[in-house]
């Protein structure tokens, strides 16, 4: 069966626009218009990926994403419009599995998507593929496969990673050793997520350590350096042919 993802927006042209996207695309989709509609859809419909947009109509995309992280662990991308800082860092806290700013690439949207659905293991056809040779580096127990945009745990078990999360470990990794500030950090992730303010680098430091390190209060590879910014500590980053 093919994945099923909600869609929650207020703008027709917007749900019209999404369904046609996911439909072209193998994803089947079911429009909604706001957080009642969801509420009465879900009774009957089992989604495997919730899009919500941050800024509906009287109402709050992020009380939407915290009800259904409160009843159900279902992937939840959020469509967010420039500038909407505060609200990016609590959907991240709140656990928000990916953003897409709006305008969004279409193609890119289905890939993010995709990713997500991926990383909860949803369809035989978007299990996680086999690492490709070439462009993976290893450190400690993990791979980062920088092709797919992947990372494995020593079983070859997929880690499962929001979009962010993936760009700062994949910064982190190609510049071992080397003290980063938090200006910089802020200029990498603002490529694709603006204007992003200090606490949001605190809050994908803590996610991304949770998932690298053994003891995330005692981390070992994602280490800070007071005053200076941080610091991803490996003697054996290496490529993988």
């Amino acid at each position: 069966m093919r994945p099923i993802v909600g869609i929650v927006d207020d703008e027709a042209i917007v749900r019209d626009a999404l369904v046609a996207l996911l439909l072209e695309n193998q994803l089947d989709a079911v429009p909604m218009a706001s957080i009642s509609e969801y509420h009465d859809t879900q009774k009957t419909t089992r989604f495997d990926l919730v899009l919500i947009d941050l800024k509906l109509k009287d109402e709050s995309g992020l009380d939407l994403a915290l009800s259904i992280r409160r009843a159900q662990d279902i992937p939840i991308v959020m469509l967010t419009g420039r500038g909407d800082e505060t609200d990016k860092i609590v959907g991240l806290e709140l656990g928000a599995d990916d953003y897409i700013l709006k305008p969004f690439n279409p193609r890119e949207l289905v890939a993010r998507i995709r990713a997500v659905l991926r990383r909860y293991d949803v369809g035989l056809q978007l299990s996680a593929p086999a690492p490709s040779h070439g462009e993976i580096l290893c450190f400690g127990q993990f791979k980062v496969d920088r092709k797919q945009r992947i990372l494995f745990n020593q079983s070859q078990q997929e880690i499962a990673l929001t979009n962010a999360e993936f760009r700062l470990l994949d910064y982190f990794i190609t510049r071992p050793n080397v003290v980063i500030t938090r200006v910089d950090l802020l200029a990498e992730l603002g490529s694709d997520l603006t204007k992003y303010v200090d606490r949001t680098v605190d809050v994908l430091i803590l996610r991304l350590r949770r998932k690298i390190e053994e003891n995330p209060s005692k981390p070992v590879h994602l280490q800070t350096r007071r005053g200076q910014g941080y610091i991803f500590v490996t003697d054996d980053i290496k490529g993988a042919r």
